[in-house]
């Protein structure tokens, strides 16, 4: 099992952590959403849940919940600027189609 960092996404996760001031990581989880039925979310972790697995990728401690697991196991998180538009791009084994706004996955 496995979760992976490019070292784009690793350095804006390091950024908003050092900014932030507190945290001892970031939560990747899935959540049903939009028009293919999942979607990913992310948000800072100050403290570990009894079903969290911890894994840690160029210095950033990634925590996932057990439920999300086993969607994106094997993912790879990779951070895009392109102009104006920014944001997290997840490279998901485990994905089958994606919603045509790319928001949501179907596995």
């Amino acid at each position: 099992m496995s979760i992976t960092l490019t070292d784009n996404a690793a350095e804006r996760m390091t950024n908003f952590l050092a900014n932030r001031g507190s945290g001892i990581g970031v939560r990747l989880s899935v959540q049903t959403t939009g028009c293919s039925g999942l979607g990913y979310n992310m948000e800072f972790v100050d403290k570990l849940n009894e079903d969290d697995t911890l894994f840690k990728d160029k210095g950033v401690q990634l925590i996932i919940d057990a439920k999300s697991l086993i969607y994106i196991d094997g993912t790879e998180v990779d951070f895009q600027k392109d102009g104006l538009n920014e944001g997290f791009e997840f490279n998901n084994p485990n994905s089958k189609a994606e919603c045509g706004c790319g928001e949501s996955f179907t596995v």
